[in-house]
């Protein structure tokens, strides 16, 4: 029996091989990614019932007065801070939607 040429047959191989290396690492980072954000979606959840409600309005507010101290971190009270990561989440949620 003769030897057939097999380049061809070792070069899809090989590239087989680093797609399916390529896909499995995404796989597992995403998979790592869901984790967290199943980790952190209470904390959206609350969030997102936070802005925009009257407690969030107060505490707005107080800020706004200088009634709250100088050093206190604040993003949570910036209009875009909550906004912006509810906006990325619907964003995400559009982009797996089409997946």
């Amino acid at each position: 029996m003769k030897p057939r040429d097999n380049k061809e047959q070792l070069r899809r191989i090989r590239q087989m091989e680093r797609a399916l290396g390529r896909a499995s690492t995404a796989l597992k980072r995403l998979s790592s990614a869901l984790d967290k954000f199943e980790e952190a979606r209470e904390d959206i959840n609350t969030l997102s019932s936070y802005y925009g409600s009257d407690l969030w309005k107060q505490d707005f507010l107080d800020d706004e007065s200088g009634r709250l101290p100088k050093d206190l971190k604040r993003g949570v009270l910036s209009e875009d801070g909550i906004w912006n990561m509810l906006e990325e989440l619907q964003e995400l949620h559009e982009r797996a939607k089409n997946l």
